[in-house]
């Protein structure tokens, strides 16, 4: 059976970060961070929790040779903390993200051609970098639709391709189903190609729109549930979702969709 997460991010936001996590994991949950930096390591590791995933890189890009060393170079400082946590997986992007979640360096889709020999030779490194120091790295595709406008690699099949061709056990794929759905849709299908060829590290869901918990949207997660568990899917699946209400019934309903099939 999958482990479930939450990202302690996007619930009980009038809490500081580490209450955050107490009561995500006093609920049986694992528990996902962004940005390390921003929060006080100490403080998360005196908390029960257990980590299962946090930013993989402060900055850089993938596709520039001055991005990719600054990309290289802050992963390292996150193997360290996650060291700290013993949090198993760290996350990229196609690019360095903003606050706002644009792109440090925008890209429009008909450009990114030429840019994927570069981007390949930046994650074999970043594998090295894992398989080293025994964690796993994860590339989330996203939206730009919406969400994340100008970011290179965005889509599933971009993101899933990188991965495959890479084909090293230090970088996997963290599908994130919210993002898939807004740029792809056929969810369960890809769920099932991403797993056929052993390449999900962590899948994230939340609903669409309003990137909030599952049932608040159109997606039906009880269905995506089935076919994980149809599958013998024995990963992670992670709420990166906003609470649309409560938090704790947030939580309860993730639960729910994810326990009944």
């Amino acid at each position: 059976m999958y482990t479930l997460a939450i990202c302690a991010e996007m619930v009980f936001r009038d809490l500081p970060i580490q209450e955050r996590a107490r009561r995500i994991h006093d609920v049986g949950f694992q528990v996902e961070i962004w940005d390390w930096s921003r929060h006080d390591l100490d403080a998360l590791a005196r908390t029960p929790a257990v980590f299962s995933s946090m930013t993989g890189c402060l900055r850089g890009t993938l596709t520039d040779e001055d991005g990719a060393a600054e990309l290289l170079r802050t992963a390292e400082e996150s193997v360290k903390a996650a060291e700290r946590l013993g949090c198993p997986r760290l996350n990229l992007h196609g690019t360095g993200l903003d606050g706002a979640g644009l792109p440090v360096v925008p890209v429009a889709d008909e450009d990114t051609g030429p840019l994927w020999p570069a981007a390949l030779r930046t994650l074999d490194r970043i594998a090295e970098l894992g398989e080293s120091a025994g964690v796993v790295f994860t590339l989330e595709n996203l939206n730009t639709a919406v969400d994340h406008p100008g970011v290179p690699f965005a889509r599933a099949a971009d993101t899933l391709a990188l991965v495959a061709a890479v084909d090293r056990p230090g970088l996997r794929m963290n599908l994130d189903l919210y993002h898939a759905q807004i740029g792809e849709g056929n969810l369960v299908e890809l769920v099932r190609r991403a797993h056929g060829l052993g390449l999900i590290g962590e899948i994230q869901v939340a609903d669409v729109p309003g990137r909030c918990e599952p049932g608040t949207g159109e997606i039906h997660y009880p269905a995506v549930a089935r076919a994980l568990t149809d599958l013998g899917y024995q990963g992670t699946v992670a709420m990166e979702a906003w609470a649309s209400t409560d938090s704790d019934l947030a939580m309860e309903r993730f639960r729910t969709a994810f326990t009944t099939a």
